[in-house]
């Protein structure tokens, strides 16, 4: 039986929204996590863990850890006053030189983990939470330039954008296979939703003319499955390990016309190394390498630097335009220290590649996910023998891609995005 929609909507509505961080994918899930800047592949604190890897949730014991995160992106572009006066015949040329910022700045994201021992070497466990997205509103007809006086249905319209949420919902089982090793097994249903507006001009290019923008929210469902490994080599070192399978996804008809594929948009694998020392008994330094395979996905990965001639089509089909993005190498690095019996200090760096070279960055104005670094900062403290709270900050500076495009001439700008997020955490054992 198919969830209704509405239900869908409330359900996305919660769980992620512009959550553009190291590309679409969030660098921590849970206050803990977030604190750290995602290094707990290696950690074994809360139920959240299983989002990073499930083999440790054996080793968490009976709890339950939801809260609530306000995440704060700044994003937009700046088009130069450098373009040429003529363009191609018929095609694009440029965008009005302006600086572009788009609206919908705050957002409220939620989590819930809850694990539940079976016994004292297995347990199960449910995640629900959003893993990415992207989200931009330009107040603007962005690509008015691009389309064709003589032909009214080739106009942007306003505002110009793109609204991809995505929600991952795990049930986790882990097992002890001894007191030194576990591992752990989710399978994970997702959903996505997107919305894109304003593309009114590359119609004409694509196989699929009348999806390509403007077409309301449409909704794509999947699954794939999470592994993971756990040992605790000594009292002092701690290993992980985890690969998630890609996501197979069903395709967005309401926008098989502009993603590569006809529509077709998986999560891509990814997987995770690290491993946490306890330098001494009450300071914990952790570290992670994490690897996406945005590559392995067409429709971000395409290059998005086609020249767009009439007669041309260029959207909706294998090799069709996509986001031109490319694997990313994410090295996480977290403290954790046990200041006293009231209150745990945490701190965290992250540094990745940026998911896509400047050549790139014409149709990436939709989705500037140009974020490299976060800087992380956090305190736990118990509010009773048997519930905490958590808090953690995440700045993430802003970062500029300049870049070109064939189909600009000589036209520059560039693409920005800058972040704050707080997030309050509670963690229940019983």
């Amino acid at each position: 039986m198919k969830l209704p929609k509405l239900a869908i909507i409330i359900i996305l509505t919660l769980s992620s929204s512009a959550y553009a961080t190291n590309g679409y994918w969030s660098h921590g899930y849970g206050a803990k996590s977030k604190s750290i800047a995602g290094a707990c592949v290696a950690m074994a604190f809360g139920a959240m863990c299983a989002s990073s890897n499930p083999a440790s949730l054996v080793r968490v014991g009976n709890r339950m850890d939801y809260g609530l995160a306000l995440f704060a992106p700044t994003r937009g572009f700046t088009a130069n006053n450098d373009a040429s006066p003529v363009g191609p015949p018929m095609g694009p040329t440029s965008i009005p030189a302006n600086e572009y910022e788009s609206g919908n700045d705050f957002f409220l994201i939620p989590h819930f983990a809850y694990n539940r021992l079976l016994d004292n070497d297995s347990s199960i466990g449910i995640a629900i939470g959003g893993n990415g997205g992207m989200n931009t509103e330009y107040d603007s007809a962005v690509f008015q330039n691009f389309g064709n006086p003589m032909n009214p249905s080739s106009m942007a319209s306003s505002p110009t954008g793109i609204d991809l949420i995505q929600m991952f919902a795990g049930v986790s089982y882990s097992k002890k296979l001894n007191e030194q090793h576990s591992f752990g097994i989710t399978p994970i249903f997702a959903i996505q939703a997107v919305e894109i507006n304003g593309l009114q001009p590359f119609r004409s290019f694509s196989l699929y003319p009348d999806k390509v923008t403007n077409n309301g929210q449409d909704f794509s469902y999947g699954g794939g499955l999470r592994f993971g490994w756990f040992g605790q080599i000594t009292k002092r070192i701690s290993l992980g390990a985890s690969y998630q399978t890609k996501l197979k996804m069903t395709e967005f008809d309401e926008y098989k016309g502009l993603f590569a594929e006809k529509g077709s948009f998986d999560t891509p694998a990814n997987y995770d190394l690290g491993f946490a020392i306890k330098v001494t008994p009450k300071l914990i330094f952790a570290f992670d390498y994490q690897r996406i395979e945005y590559g392995s996905i067409k429709a971000m990965s395409n290059a998005s630097d086609l020249v767009f001639m009439p007669g041309q089509t260029l959207l909706g089909t294998d090799d069709g335009l996509g986001f031109g993005w490319k694997d990313m190498n994410v090295y996480k690095f977290g403290l954790q220290w046990q200041y006293s019996s009231d209150i745990t200090l945490r701190a965290g760096y992250s540094r990745a590649n940026n998911p896509f070279p400047n050549t790139q960055a014409l149709f990436n104005t939709l989705a500037p996910a140009v974020i490299r670094t976060h800087y992380t900062f956090g305190v736990g403290t118990p509010l009773s023998n048997r519930t905490e709270l958590n808090v953690g900050f995440t700045y993430a500076p802003n970062e500029k891609v300049n870049g070109t495009n064939k189909n600009t001439g000589p036209q520059t700008g560039f693409i920005e995005m800058e972040q704050f997020e707080l997030i309050i955490g509670f963690g229940m054992k019983f």
